[in-house]
C-alpha cells in the first residue's frame, strides 16, 4: 500500500468560503497542526476527510502518510515508475508525489497534519454518505492496472455505455469513468434518499445543477460546486454494477 490515506488536498483560495460551505453541509473541522506555513484547514464527516489549503498545487491530491518516508522512496518509485517531487532534506518536512496515468496526483506526507475530532454517529452531513472519489480516466485498463498496483482492489467494472471501474481500499473508494464531459475529478455521495436531500440542499440556498457526469442516466441526481470548484456528485443510489 501507499501508506495510511490522510485527506483528499484541494487547493483552495478563499479557504474561509470554502470552511463555511463544508462546515454549513454538516461536516466538522478538526484541529491542525503547523507543519504547513500557508494557511491549512480539515473538515471532514468521519469518513471523508478534506483538506484545504490556500497554496497552488496539483488539487486535488490523494495525500497518505508514510512514517520514515525517505526510506520508501525506492519502492514508491519502483510503484509509479518515477517520481512527481520528492522533499527529503534533514530540515525539511518530508513530503513525495506521484502521478496515475491520467495525471492525479498522489502525495506521501511523514507524518499526519492535523487531528481529527470526536464524531458521534455515522450520518452527521446533510448529503449522507460518502460512497467514492470519482475521477475521469482515458484508458481503463492502464488505470485499473496502476490502482491495483497501489494496493486497490477492484470491485467491478463496466464495458457498456458508461464506461468505468470501481476500485476500494481500506480507506478510500475510487470510481474511474470514461466520459469525456467530466473534465476533474470530484467527490460522490450516495443515498436512497438522495431526491429528498437534494431538495433539502436546494432549500437552504445552495445552488445544484441537475445530473452529473459519473451516471449512465444524464439527468439522474446532482451537482453542487463548491467554492474552490470542487464539483460534489449527488446520486440517489448505487448502480448494480457497483455492488
Amino acid at each position: 500500500m501507499i501508506g495510511r490515506f490522510l485527506e483528499i488536498s484541494i487547493e483552495a483560495p478563499d479557504i474561509l468560503a470554502s470552511m463555511e460551505f463544508y462546515q454549513g453541509l454538516g461536516m466538522l473541522s478538526a484541529t491542525v497542526g503547523e507543519v504547513w506555513p500557508h494557511r491549512y484547514g480539515v473538515v471532514t464527516d468521519g469518513n471523508l476527510v478534506l483538506g484545504l489549503h490556500d497554496y497552488s498545487f496539483e488539487s486535488p491530491s490523494l495525500t497518505y502518510v508514510r512514517p520514515e518516508l525517505k526510506k520508501s522512496l525506492s519502492e514508491l518509485r519502483a510503484r509509479a515508475g518515477s517520481l512527481a517531487f520528492s522533499k527529503t532534506d534533514d530540515d525539511e518536512f518530508n513530503e513525495a508525489g506521484f502521478t496515475d496515468p491520467d495525471g492525479q496526483m498522489i502525495a506521501v506526507l511523514e507524518a499526519r497534519t492535523f487531528s481529527p475530532p470526536e464524531i458521534v454517529g455515522s450520518d452527521i452531513t446533510v448529503l449522507g454518505h460518502f460512497s467514492e472519489f470519482s475521477m475521469p480516466v482515458s484508458n481503463l485498463d492502464a488505470s485499473i492496472a496502476f490502482w491495483e498496483n497501489m494496493g486497490f482492489v477492484l470491485t467491478g467494472r463496466e464495458d457498456e455505455g458508461l464506461a468505468g471501474a470501481w476500485l476500494t481500499s481500506d480507506f478510500l473508494n475510487l470510481g474511474l469513468y470514461v466520459n469525456p464531459r467530466m473534465r476533474t475529478p470530484g467527490l460522490t455521495f450516495r443515498e436512497p434518499d438522495m431526491a429528498e436531500r437534494i431538495e433539502y440542499v436546494r432549500a437552504q440556498g445552495y445552488r445544484l445543477t441537475q445530473g452529473t457526469p459519473i451516471s449512465p442516466e444524464r439527468h439522474t441526481g446532482a451537482t453542487l460546486l463548491a467554492p474552490e470548484g470542487t464539483p460534489i456528485y449527488l446520486l440517489p443510489e448505487i448502480t448494480d454494477q457497483e455492488t
